[in-house]
């Protein structure tokens, strides 16, 4: 029965994170699970009003077939934001998608052959090890330090293995909520242009969100363009849009870019972009981000607060400067998938480290997602997650 699949997509997992949230689908148990962002900041009434009047004024137009690069209003509108932060980005550069996963899709069809070398980050996003995987590539991974990756370790892969990209998101990544500072930025920069066959993915879903520390620029902007930024709308107006967009300053890739687009979907629907460029037309964007930073913020306080307070001895924790998840690390040896069990059973989810990890390692930590709770659940789920933590740990030997 097998043998009518191809053996790319039988290679390639599904996504534990989707599978664990059929399980939290239980509204008895509090999940720290999916990386969703909270629903009650979702703009519903500026997204009605948008919809509406672009109906009531474009009317079929706003339902009808588009270009594959995207609406230009809404392209101009993105290019703007960019403007406004220092970053200089040409709409024509810009290219909308499906949602920033599609990028990561698009950009495997259009360079990664079997066998290719693509580096991700130990811990790296588990979407990236999964789109990249279906094109068959051989997997190195950089380790993240307290403030960037290693750059040593970086160089000789990108000497030794001639990889074709190395993805990163360099704002409180997933999972690990790490960001890096700036010298890291900087000298990852002078790497990369020592080294220009390789392409820089920036993926940066998350670097709005900081409601603590510095702001740091974007990679994209220190590499003068000899890099892709891949951006999004789902952790800033709605997921549920499924609008995101990358940044491509090279006319050849570009061009590919819009092949392997047009060979997927044609184009990203018309009307969810028609409405996303009507909302940033009407509402002011800036304001809307302040409001969800101060909530995860606030969140996130209640989170790391509860750690400090309930957890037990001999565990870390990455306190993040802004994103969405806090990073757990349990003593080497125990198996965080063992306890997810416990976890389960006592009604709180989160999820296992190890599916971040492309050699199956890292079965010591764990992710915790703060953005979808309020802070009442936030403490009630840390509280028992610190009692399955403290049996666990009681009852449990090291692996060895």
């Amino acid at each position: 029965m097998q043998e009518r699949f191809s053996q790319r997509i039988q290679s390639v997992p599904r996504s534990f994170i989707r599978e664990i949230l059929k399980v939290t689908a239980d509204p008895s148990i509090i999940s720290f699970a999916g990386g969703l962002p909270n629903p009650e900041l979702f703009p519903v009434q500026e997204m009605s009003r948008a919809a509406r009047d672009v109906l009531d004024e474009v009317g079929p137009a706003a339902l009808q077939y588009s270009t594959t690069e995207g609406f230009p209003p809404l392209r101009e509108a993105i290019a703007a934001r960019y403007v406004a932060k220092g970053v200089q980005v040409d709409p024509d550069h810009i290219i909308v998608t499906t949602g920033s996963q599609q990028c990561l899709d698009i950009l495997g069809k259009i360079l990664v052959n079997p066998g290719d070398t693509v580096v991700m980050e130990r811990p790296g996003y588990l979407g990236a090890i999964q789109s990249f995987g279906l094109f068959e590539p051989v997997f190195q991974t950089v380790s993240l330090q307290n403030g960037g990756p290693d750059l040593d370790e970086l160089e000789r892969i990108f000497e030794t293995a001639h990889p074709k990209i190395f993805y990163a998101v360099p704002n409180f990544q997933n999972p690990s909520g790490m960001t890096y500072d700036h010298a890291a930025r900087q000298a990852l920069a002078d790497l990369l242009k020592r080294y220009p066959d390789v392409l820089f993915v920036e993926d940066d879903p998350y670097g709005e969100l900081r409601f603590a520390g510095s702001p740091q620029p974007l990679l994209f902007s220190l590499t003068r363009g000899r890099s892709v930024l891949l951006g999004s709308f789902s952790k800033i107006a709605s997921p549920g849009m499924r609008l995101g967009w990358m940044v491509v300053t090279d006319d050849a890739l570009r061009d590919m870019a819009v092949r392997a687009k047009q060979a997927s979907d044609l184009h990203t629907s018309t009307f969810t972009q028609q409405v996303m460029a009507r909302y940033l037309a009407d509402n002011d964007m800036t304001r809307h981000i302040a409001r969800i930073c101060q909530r995860y913020g606030e969140q996130c306080e209640v989170m790391c607060e509860a750690l400090d307070v309930s957890m037990p001895d001999g565990l870390r924790y990455i306190r993040p400067e802004g994103g969405m998840f806090v990073w757990i690390e349990l003593p080497e040896g125990y198996r965080a998938m063992e306890l997810f069990d416990l976890a389960i059973a006592a009604k709180v989810a989160f999820v296992p480290g190890t599916p971040f990890y492309v050699d199956g390692s890292g079965e010591h930590t764990l992710r915790l997602n703060f953005s979808n709770s309020d802070p009442k659940r936030i403490r009630e789920g840390i509280d028992r997650l610190a009692g399955c933590m403290q049996t666990f740990l009681e009852a449990s030997s090291p692996s060895r």
